[in-house]
């Protein structure tokens, strides 16, 4: 049997699937992009400002989910530009510090023309 989750301290879904789901002792989170929950918009415009809020927007729907970023399992990033790659791999490095598996590829276009998205898969 699985879970929906749902936290207000991330954005909403903006198509017809849940922000995160608990199924077998893990949670699976949608690709969280840098919206502003309390605004509703994208509002950093560089990689650095986009990788915080991405990282917020996860680190709530995982809270919501009872778990943390320690308890990440596996990562799978996107990236705009593969030229954001080395300031992204150090934002993100503050937050996933146990060192999940992962994957980080670029992609031509992402939702709202973001520069990035990450989706988690960890333990509950």
């Amino acid at each position: 049997m699985s879970e929906k989750i749902y936290t207000k301290n991330a954005p909403d879904a903006i198509g017809p699937y849940s922000q995160a789901v608990k199924a077998g002792g893990l949670v699976f989170t949608s690709g969280q992009i840098a919206i502003n929950p309390a605004s509703g918009n994208v509002e950093a415009d560089t990689i650095e400002g986009q990788t915080e809020q991405v990282m917020k927007n996860l680190g709530a729907v995982l809270e919501a989910a009872g778990t943390s970023f320690d308890k990440a399992v596996k990562t799978v990033c996107f990236l705009a530009d593969m030229n954001d790659f080395a300031v992204f791999n150090e934002i993100y490095g503050r937050y996933f510090t146990s060192k999940p598996a992962r994957s980080c590829v670029a992609v031509k276009t992402l939702p709202k023309n973001v520069l990035c998205e990450v989706e988690v898969i960890a333990e509950v």
